[in-house]
């Protein structure tokens, strides 16, 4: 197993040089731009590094060129199942030649699939009255 040090640095590099699928793809997820959803490019996650990630969504996109092996992916994809996370593909051929299928996938996927800290109570503090401050 690769250790996280090397997967971070296998990342970084990734980010600077992306295929050319990834950058196109990259351009419609960017900046929050897919149904206001925040995507990271080359994230590791448990030991691999997925394309794009939506963490709110735990929702990991893999854009696979022909040298991919379907085996190995599945055995990745079950076991990151497991840990609570959903992986959607498209082919290099998808993303170059069927952008808006792409998208409409995604927004499908994103839409099935339940935000990650939904049962959590969002931790405010209400702000104290100026009686309460001993303004009066």
């Amino acid at each position: 197993m690769i250790d996280r040090a090397t997967l971070l640095a296998r990342a970084r590099d990734m980010r600077r040089n992306p295929t050319e699928p990834e950058k196109r793809l990259w351009r419609h997820l960017s900046a929050s731009q897919l149904e206001g959803h925040k995507f990271r490019r080359q994230t590791v996650i448990d030991y691999c590094i997925g394309d794009f990630f939506c963490p709110l969504k735990k929702l990991i996109v893999e854009v696979d060129g022909d040298t991919h092996d379907s085996e190995a992916d599945f055995k990745r994809d079950d076991r990151l199942r497991g840990k609570g996370y959903r992986t959607v593909r498209f082919s290099n051929l998808d993303v170059m030649g069927n952008m808006d299928g792409v998208l409409v996938v995604l927004r499908d996927a994103l839409e099935g699939t339940p935000d990650r800290w939904a049962g959590r109570q969002a931790s405010t503090t209400p702000n104290p009255s100026s009686q309460e401050e001993g303004l009066w």
